[in-house]
């Protein structure tokens, strides 16, 4: 690409909320958490992440970039773990997407986005968070280590230790799980959103014996 093609946004130079604008426009499309957590009131907390995406599998990890308040007071997906170090991440379909974006509301401490969204959970097995009883699959959490970048990000990084999927999506034999009926929504720049529709398959390229 030549030079005169290109421009270029050197963050240094820049606010970080322009920095962010660019950085969230370019990095796409971003799997979507509908993080569940529970607040020491026993009110659960439903709250969607486009900084997650799975780090490890062995063991199965995720990781979550969760902000602070403006005033920089923790929100309540953040203080919750730190109180009980357990989370649900939800896998977001295109049919959960509305409700999704209405766990977003900036609620008083303590309210719940599930009441506002009409959103049902069912329980966890192995953490004490439920999870939203009509996502397409959901991983049940324990906190592995959280990771402060200064003083309104943190990273959170989970271990997998249990994931439900729909029974219909699930080819047991094979251990695959039908792709287009996930129907997995991504986050892209602003308040743009895709689905995974479009899809096809490109084997990963192995070395011929012999050849160097």
């Amino acid at each position: 690409m030549p030079e005169s093609a290109i421009k270029e946004f050197l963050f240094a130079d820049m606010t970080p909320v322009d920095a962010y604008k660019v950085f969230r426009s370019v990095v796409t499309p971003r799997p979507i958490a509908l993080v569940t957590t529970l607040a020491p009131n026993g009110t659960v907390n439903a709250a969607p992440f486009s900084f997650f995406n799975a780090v490890s599998y062995d063991p199965c990890m995720v990781v979550l970039g969760v902000d602070a308040r403006p005033d920089r007071r923790p929100k309540d997906t953040s203080a919750n773990i730190r109180e009980l170090p357990e989370f649900v991440v939800n896998i977001v379909d295109r049919a959960l997407a509305e409700q999704m974006n209405l766990c977003a509301l900036d609620l008083e401490p303590g309210e719940s986005e599930l009441d506002v969204a009409g959103l049902e959970t069912a329980p966890s097995t192995t953490v004490r968070p439920p999870r939203i009883a009509t996502a397409p699959a959901a991983l049940e959490c324990k906190r592995h280590t959280t990771l402060q970048l200064g003083n309104r990000r943190e990273i959170v990084i989970g271990e997998v230790l249990r994931v439900v999927v729909r029974a219909d999506l699930v080819d047991e034999q094979r251990l695959r799980i039908d792709q287009a009926g996930l129907d997995t929504v991504g986050r892209l720049g602003g308040d743009l959103y895709c689905t995974t529709r479009d899809v096809w398959e490109m084997p990963r390229p192995e070395r011929e014996p012999g050849v160097s």
